[in-house]
């Protein structure tokens, strides 16, 4: 005690900020640590599962076969031979969800697919085939798929094929249409219709010639590439749509196709820096994919949201969803719109956070901070603390700001109700109204409530 007291005192103060203040008035060094107390009512079900002696082992196998996944991009085709979609069969992002409590920007992208599907000659009449019950609605999820913001897909669209050569395994994801009024978004004028049937005529073909004669594309490597060069596989993915054309372009130049339709195809992935994400998602789908259904986990496999919904999926408990009203990014805005114009969060495009990309990354790609708000500082901060909630570093996807640290990936759930640290996302921001298209980007966090219920169902398979 005698030695202690003649050091110069360093105080860690853990949510106690009227001693914090009173010690740094006397001139200590004082650190401030946040902490909070678990969440509210989880005590039994935290010891039960935690106390597991499956989950060590179960968390450990569930991380291995994540970071195992090498996902590559071997081809391109129609999403009716991909994923076996009939007429009137439409896939979306997020948990299920119905006709009757579909979002706007939902409901929007599906009015505008069945005028793509020529089911429809307009996208009221759309809606109105929606409400007769004449369409069947299924999460992308539960077809080995991901899809941004509504996340439709629809028979004649084209998607990404991703393999994972160690296993053969697949996912899917449609082709990224850009930013601003796009279907997946929720926007469905003519224009947007005329370009979807241009992806599905022209670039969707080409870019199965090249895929094929090119052989598979490295996707996972892309993805650590991107990472050490700024960008986050979220919303920041201009290298890794650059390096993904430079690997297309030999391919894309000698196809047999017109010299006007490959320059169309380069210029429209060159001038769409989201490109990339439609590749992204389901690399991260893939990854995650590879660690579900082992019993005592308790690593997140998913979190998605449909716009009316957040929903996360867990390791140790199947196929299972564990929902609550999704809330609202908060961010900047384009033009004229503001928070009363933004639509819940929306999309499958969480899985990169899941996966540890995206808001998790973000001390990695800086000069997003200015597309969702928030500050240099911010960034860092975002993903030191996201490492309190993850069972792992990844080890390719290194972030030079912070001494090529992997980024934090495997988020387990008992951690976030321990800490009460919620996982971190940046998003786009649809508009609530259905055609209306993007008005903004931001922040934004799963709802709080849906950890303790995941934990309460894996508390039920202990013993």
């Amino acid at each position: 005690m005698t030695e202690l007291l003649r050091r110069e005192p360093n105080v860690i103060s853990a949510g106690l900020g009227l001693l914090a203040d009173a010690a740094e008035r006397q001139a200590a060094r004082v650190t401030r640590v946040d902490w909070k107390p678990p969440m509210t009512g989880v005590e039994d079900d935290l010891v039960t599962v935690v106390g597991d002696p499956r989950r060590v082992a179960a968390n450990a196998a569930a991380v291995e076969r994540m970071l195992g996944v090498r996902a590559q991009l071997v081809d391109v085709l129609p999403a009716r031979a991909a994923l076996g979609l009939s007429a009137g069969e439409f896939l979306h992002a997020g948990p299920p969800v119905t006709w009757d409590r579909a979002s706007g920007p939902l409901r929007g992208a599906i009015m505008g697919a069945t005028v793509l599907e020529g089911m429809a000659g307009d996208p009221q009449a759309g809606a109105a085939l929606a409400e007769r019950g004449a369409i069947m609605l299924d999460p992308c999820h539960a077809h080995g798929a991901v899809g941004p913001m509504a996340g439709v897909i629809s028979p004649s669209m084209w998607v990404f094929a991703l393999e994972d050569p160690a296993s053969g395994r697949r996912s899917y994801c449609s082709l990224n249409e850009g930013l601003g009024k796009v279907l997946r978004y929720g926007a469905y004028s003519a224009d947007v219709i005329e370009r979807l049937k241009w992806m599905s005529a022209s670039l969707g073909p080409l870019l199965q010639a090249a895929v094929r004669a090119g052989g598979p594309i490295d996707v996972t490597a892309i993805l650590a590439q991107m990472v050490q060069m700024g960008d986050e596989a979220h919303n920041r993915n201009r290298t890794g749509t650059l390096m993904l054309l430079r690997d297309l372009l030999p391919s894309l130049v000698q196809a047999p196709f017109p010299a006007s339709e490959v320059s169309s195809a380069v210029a429209f992935i060159g001038g769409n820096d989201h490109f990339f994400l439609n590749l992204a998602m389901p690399a991260c789908k893939l990854a995650l994919d590879a660690a579900r259904n082992i019993p005592g986990s308790s690593m997140v496999v998913a979190m998605a949201r449909n716009g009316t919904d957040f929903g996360i999926q867990v390791s140790g408990t199947g196929d299972q969803w564990f929902t609550a009203p999704a809330l609202t990014p908060e961010g900047l805005f384009l033009g004229s719109y503001g928070p009363a114009d933004a639509n819940p969060d929306i999309g499958d495009s969480a899985i990169t956070e899941t996966a540890g990309l995206g808001g998790f990354a973000m001390a990695t790609a800086p000069a997003i901070v200015r597309l969702v708000g928030g500050s240099v500082s911010d960034a860092l901060a975002t993903t030191r603390r996201m490492y309190e909630i993850t069972l792992a570093e990844h080890p390719l996807f290194q972030v030079p700001a912070l001494e090529f640290r992997g980024t934090p990936a495997g988020i387990d759930m008992t951690l976030v109700v321990r800490t009460g640290i919620l996982p971190q996302i940046n998003t786009g921001m649809a508009g609530k109204v259905a055609g209306t298209g993007q008005v903004g980007a931001g922040l934004v966090t799963p709802p709080a409530e849906i950890f303790p219920a995941a934990l309460r169902a894996l508390a039920l398979t202990v013993g």
